[in-house]
């Protein structure tokens, strides 16, 4: 590893208190090194890596990495902090953090080297050694390899894991000879960059199966290659462990076997539990049928467990539910910016303004209408990315970079065929998939490094057009005028059943998905204005700043029922609601689960129903008191989120003042926020 790492790319004191900018501090040795050509360019690839999973480990380790064009050479900088950096480990901040940077184009060679530090990430020794180091030169070479020699029996087990690695698959558990093993498991591991999570999996799960007793052969599919596993090893397994973020290959082999199906994290993170878990389901006989390994997948931190069945399914559901929050994330501040614009240009101008001629033609500097045409043509041609950017963005977080263009092509084909929200939903469905296709496909290593920038996008972008304009773009556009009818067709009860449903979302997870599903609903109706549209946006804003004001409200006029961190959350709460920033009421959701999330969904659906009932509009694609000036009926919109926030809070001190504990103890907690709970 002499050439990846060197001690100019060690810093033993990073001062960083963010996991960006521990990126950035490494990044710049990179670039000082010559081994990353573009600063921006190169962290901007980091934050996309580091949105579609978070890359903390427990114990403690960070492990940021991409795939980059401008990553001129596979690099790796290492950095310890003192204080500690948040990179989303369940266990808390890392001290120990490794930016990999490696090529779009990079060889197996560097690549199985990579793989095999990240192998050793997992060794309890090795992690505190690099704790222990004073010297960045002798860092620098103990995380090249350059040890003292070890124990023949541990040099053993080394070799076997190194033999195992040039194979593809990873070191087996056990303690003695084969048929000494009781039980038999093989695994498959990988990740979406398939760099560090894939062998960290690895080597945990045949740690893991090491201190079971049990024999754990793993199969990873990273990008240091992929050789599959000995057909006899397979068929002798007695259940088979996938923890994975992207599709396993070659499903149908593992026909026939009880199944543990996770994300990769799970691997990394609870080894025990999955084998756990496999010998119980091979004890119950839970066997996955061939369409259930053909169909199963994991995704995300795999906190859930896959049986072959209907569990399988949701893996699918979950993933997709990933690929469309992915776009939906890049396209919001598009339509904030843009949304936000327009609905100042109508606050200024009058709702005429959109009809406004060109203000590169005609613009008068002391006319306050010229001045709103500008923000309404500013806003507008923000807008006009929406569809574009949500279809190429869930490309992206299907397939990556490759899937960019064939993704930003279908949406703005949605919009030249007029199917909209949804056109841009399945066009960027459809580049995803397309792309990944295509990345199946085998190729001579000459071709390999102008697949991703060239080949792809090219017969992709041609795939995903032509599905567009002459297969489904059509009908897509369609059922979209047919959706856009029956907003502006909702009336009476119907509309009340449509607010009550949308409260529910919003007021469900907080920012979480649900939250965002019927965001995206409402923001998807803003692309066309309709008065039934408008309508939904007021609902979902209004119920969305429900939840922390009841959670401030609640804690102000029963202050004994919390503790006191949680009445100093509650002070912030009422900044929080008033701005529409609902993730405000998560902390109390967080300690009392049971007793938050059923009484603020009540209030949402209070505030939803209200809203849709008393007829509020909203042009700007967002909630708080900033917006009330751009409400149609803001007195009665006002009141629909009185309304939710006093049945919310309500039903939370109810349920709350039913508990059997001490008021006294609760209130008067230390600052750790604990609580004293006594018999009744």
């Amino acid at each position: 590893m002499s050439e990846l790492i060197t001690a100019e790319l060690v810093d033993l004191d990073l001062s960083a208190t963010t996991k960006d900018a521990a990126a950035r501090s490494l990044a710049e040795r990179m670039v000082a090194a010559h081994r990353v050509t573009d600063l921006d360019g190169f962290l901007a690839d980091v934050a996309a890596r580091e949105a579609q999973m978070p890359t903390g480990l427990d114990g403690g380790i960070g492990i940021p990495h991409c795939r980059s064009e401008h990553v001129s050479a596979p690099t790796l900088a290492f950095g310890r902090s003192g204080a500690g950096i948040d990179f989303g480990a369940a266990d808390g901040p890392a001290d120990l953090v490794f930016l990999i940077a490696a090529p779009a184009g990079a060889d197996d060679d560097h690549l199985t080297i990579l793989s095999g530090l990240a192998r050793r990430l997992m060794d309890p020794e090795f992690t505190a050694a690099l704790r222990a180091g004073t010297d960045p030169r002798a860092v620098a070479a103990l995380i090249r390899g350059e040890e003292a020699p070890e124990e023949p029996e541990r040099e053993k087990v080394e070799t076997g894991k190194q033999e195992q690695a040039e194979t593809g698959t990873e070191a087996t558990g056990g303690t003695g000879a084969a048929e000494s093993v009781p039980f038999r498991i093989v695994a498959v591991t990988s990740c979406p960059t398939g760099i560090a999570h894939t062998y960290m999996a690895a080597e945990s799960l045949a740690a893991a199966g090491r201190a079971e007793g049990v024999e754990v052969t793993v199969e990873t599919q990273g990008s240091a290659g992929f050789k599959k596993l000995d057909p006899a090893v397979v068929a002798a397994a007695d259940a088979v462990i996938w923890a994975h973020d992207v599709e396993v290959r070659e499903k149908a082999r593992f026909r026939g076997k009880p199944l543990v199906d996770v994300g990769v994290k799970a691997g990394i993170n609870r080894p025990a539990e999955l084998i756990a878990e496999a010998r119980r389901r091979a004890e119950r006989g839970e066997i996955a049928t061939a369409s259930d390994s053909d169909k199963a997948s994991g995704s995300g931190d795999g906190d859930g467990y896959g049986n072959g069945s209907g569990a399988d399914h949701a893996h699918f559901g979950v993933r997709l539910r990933t690929y469309l929050m992915s776009g939906v994330s890049y396209m919001v501040p598009f339509v904030a910016a843009g949304g936000l614009l327009i609905a100042l240009s109508f606050a200024i101008g009058g709702y005429e303004i959109a009809s406004a001629k060109s203000v590169a033609d005609h613009f008068v500097w002391g006319e306050a209408d010229s001045w709103a045409a500008l923000l309404n043509q500013i806003g507008s041609a923000a807008f006009g990315f929406l569809v574009p950017v949500l279809a190429g963005y869930i490309a992206y977080g299907m397939a990556d970079r490759p899937a960019l263009v064939p993704g930003f092509v279908g949406g703005a084909i949605a919009l030249t065929v007029n199917a909209g929200f949804l056109g841009g939903l399945v066009a960027g469905l459809l580049a995803g998939a397309v792309v990944m296709a295509v990345q199946r496909v085998p190729v001579h290593a000459t071709l390999r490094g102008i697949m991703p920038v060239l080949v792809i996008p090219l017969i992709a972008s041609a795939v995903v057009g032509f599905l567009m304009f002459i297969v489904v773009g059509k009908p897509i556009a369609s059922l979209q005028n047919a959706l856009t009818d029956w907003l502006n067709g909702l009336s009476g009860s119907n509309a009340v059943i449509l607010g009550v449903v949308l409260g529910l979302m919003m007021c469900f997870d907080m920012g979480g998905p649900l939250n965002k599903v019927a965001y995206a609903f409402a923001v998807g109706g803003l692309a066309d204005p309709t008065p039934g549209s408008l309508k939904v946006m007021a609902a979902v804003m209004a119920a969305g700043m429900v939840p922390p004001l009841a959670m401030a409200l609640a804690t102000t006029v029963r202050r004994r029922l919390f503790t006191k961190t949680e009445r100093e959350n509650g002070r912030a709460a009422w900044v929080l609601g008033a701005s529409f920033i609902t993730e405000g009421a998560i902390p109390f959701a967080a300690a009392d689960p049971l007793r938050v999330i059923p009484s603020v969904m009540a209030g949402g659906a209070v505030t939803g129903a209200l809203s849709m009932a008393f007829g509020a509009t909203l042009r700007a694609p967002h909630g708080g008191v900033f917006v009330v000036p751009l409400i149609g009926e803001p007195f009665l919109y006002l009141l629909a989120i009185a309304a939710g926030t006093l049945v919310a809070t309500a039903l939370v001190v109810l349920l709350k003042g039913a508990r059997r504990t001490a008021p006294e103890a609760a209130g008067d907690a230390g600052a750790d926020g604990s609580r004293v709970t006594v018999a009744a």
